[in-house]
């Protein structure tokens, strides 16, 4: 080490000991010139848990197109949230990179962002900065006898697998419903997803709890443990293009508002250092990007806004402004949407939509890094697994994929198409640890009429109608389905590449009114759940299957919980 250098750090800490900030390379200073960067680190407000530090970076060498600013902590000082750059910790290693708007950092031009930590003990600020690995600070510019830069490790602090050796939130609202049903005590302890299905309910609408009154429940259930809380992110701009029974409150051009009044203030809460602890699993916008590959011109089953919203932009922005934001919380871990099979399983979708998810996750400052994985059959009624017959089979002479039922998908079963899904992603630049969700809540399809073994063999239809356990009339039907029951209950790591099932969707909440009813929700009337609706292209024009007399969307059918009990797989004791 040099003695310049040696200097140099010395001056830091007794200048972080004064003024709780850090500094090198004096204006004017004849050795200043050498340094290639200079790293300004201010602790600007400190209370007994907590601090906010304002960083300026300068460049002293060439231009730069990109840039990343790296420290270690001596102490147990955690990122929370972060402005003007997007920051990640991992351990004690922290790593601030730029974002779009700033990524350009002339020779002697500077960049300054901030942030907001914990701390316990000390909040001593940090011997050693680098920009782009170069050591700043010291003479020399960090070369090759200089140690090697420690905070190199992958972003964030993030486990590979939320769900592995945690408990998962309880809704107490949902397990009061639950309990108050015959036989629901059966069930009312599982965990389910908490949606946050229009601004209102960030702060609670109607008597409901909060976003914090959920999050400090959690922190209650959590104990000494290890807890993962459950969220539904599910607000964009003119939302559900193809499905009126779950508009939103927002126009299609309101993109503005879904940043401003919903994504930030949800990242707001969720960065408070008081949630941690908690691991938080987001659920990214359900049922919009498949709608900007299925459902858009010069395709059958184009609907007007669905075109609109592709025109617009405003799901891949508003899914990528998400991804970013909640991306840099660092005990968040994002999970898009990626539809079901008998929507996204043809060879014209599967691929399509694995790019348009890249597309997303690419947008508005994300990168594939603020993905964490992809959630399969949210809200839907897709089997897990068909036993009794395979996409290889041949009945007859016609392979299975000629069948009425399968009409040609590559996939019969959620579980197949997932883990498909997931290697077709990391092909295309996803990280290869992502894992996937599928939600059981309402694919187990038990009951009398579950069927024991194959179908008969004249036919390949009626080989596949006669042992498939998935008994709807279509699998693009998708409203209050009769029928259906309580799939496998949520568990972690139950099969290679999948971090867990879940009930993203809680049992015994409607998923669209079976008639007009008037609302201050924005949710509209959807003929899909009218039980007398004989189909569109969507569902290649059948019955919808739909059960009578359901409320709007995310209200309270008891009709609906009680069938799913009764047809549960496995079945309830």
């Amino acid at each position: 080490m040099s003695r310049t250098r040696t200097a140099l750090l010395a001056a830091m800490a007794l200048v972080a000991g004064a003024t709780g900030s850090a500094i090198a390379a004096v204006p004017g200073d004849a050795g200043a010139a050498a340094v290639p960067c200079t790293v300004d680190y201010k602790v600007q407000n400190q209370w007994d848990t907590g601090f906010t530090a304002s960083v300026t970076v300068t460049n002293h060498g060439a231009a730069k197109s990109s840039w990343a600013v790296k420290w270690s902590y001596a102490g147990n000082q955690k990122v929370t949230s972060g402005w003007n750059a997007r920051i990640t910790q991992s351990g004690a290693n922290v790593t601030a990179a730029n974002e779009s708007y700033n990524a350009t950092l002339a020779s002697g031009g500077s960049a300054t962002f901030g942030f907001q930590g914990s701390y316990s003990g000390t909040n001593a600020v940090p011997a050693t900065f680098t920009l782009d690995g170069v050591t700043c600070n010291v003479d020399g510019g960090g070369g090759p006898t200089d140690p090697p830069d420690p905070t190199d490790p992958p972003p964030g602090n993030r486990v590979d697998n939320p769900y592995a050796g945690a408990k998962v939130y309880v809704n107490p609202e949902w397990s009061a419903n639950a309990a108050a049903e015959p036989g629901g005590s059966r069930i009312a302890n599982q965990p389910t997803g908490v949606w946050l299905d229009r601004t209102a309910a960030i702060n609670g609408a109607g008597g409901k709890m909060g976003l914090r009154d959920h999050l400090d429940e959690a922190l209650e259930q959590k104990g000494s443990g290890e807890l993962v809380v459950q969220l539904v992110i599910y607000n964009l701009p003119g939302r559900d293009c193809a499905a009126l029974a779950s508009n939103g409150e927002l126009g299609p051009t309101e993109i503005d508002r879904y940043k401003s009044e919903y994504i930030d203030p949800i990242k707001t809460i969720l960065a408070d250092p008081k949630y941690a602890s908690l691991r938080i699993v987001t659920t990214v916008e359900i049922d919009s990007l498949p709608n900007l590959v299925t459902n858009v011109s010069p395709r059958a089953t184009a609907t007007p806004n669905c075109d609109v919203m592709k025109a617009n932009g405003n799901y891949v922005k508003g899914v990528g402004y998400a991804l970013n934001k909640l991306g840099d919380v660092p005990n968040v871990y994002n999970y898009v949407d990626a539809g079901h099979h008998g929507w996204l399983g043809w060879d014209d979708n599967f691929g399509a939509s694995a790019e348009m998810f890249k597309q997303a996750a690419t947008a508005e400052g994300a990168t594939v890094a603020d993905v964490h994985g992809f959630i399969a059959n949210t809200a839907n009624y897709s089997a897990l697994k068909e036993d009794h017959f395979s996409i290889n089979d041949t009945v007859a002479g016609k392979s299975v994929r000629e069948s009425k039922w399968v009409s040609w998908n590559r996939y019969v079963d959620e579980l197949s198409y997932a883990q498909a899904l997931r290697e077709k992603l990391v092909s295309l630049g996803f990280d290869s640890k992502i894992g996937m969700l599928i939600d059981t809540s309402r694919n187990g399809w038990g009951g009398a009429n579950r069927p024991t073994g194959p179908g008969a063999t004249t036919s390949v239809d009626t080989y596949v109608d006669g042992g498939r356990y998935d008994r709807r009339f279509n699998t693009g039907n998708w409203c209050n389905q009769s029928g259906a029951g309580l799939g496998e209950r949520p568990q972690a790591s139950p099969e290679p590449g999948i971090d867990a099932y879940v009930w993203m969707k809680p049992p015994g909440e409607s998923d669209g009114a079976s008639k007009a009813i008037d609302n201050d929700e924005g949710k509209g009337f959807d003929r899909m759940c009218d039980p007398t609706y004989t189909g569109n292209p969507r569902n290649d024009n059948n019955m919808s299957g739909a059960l009578p007399d359901a409320p709007i969307s995310g209200h309270w059918f008891s009709a609906q919980f009680q069938e799913l009990m009764k047809n549960a797989y496995p079945p309830l004791s």
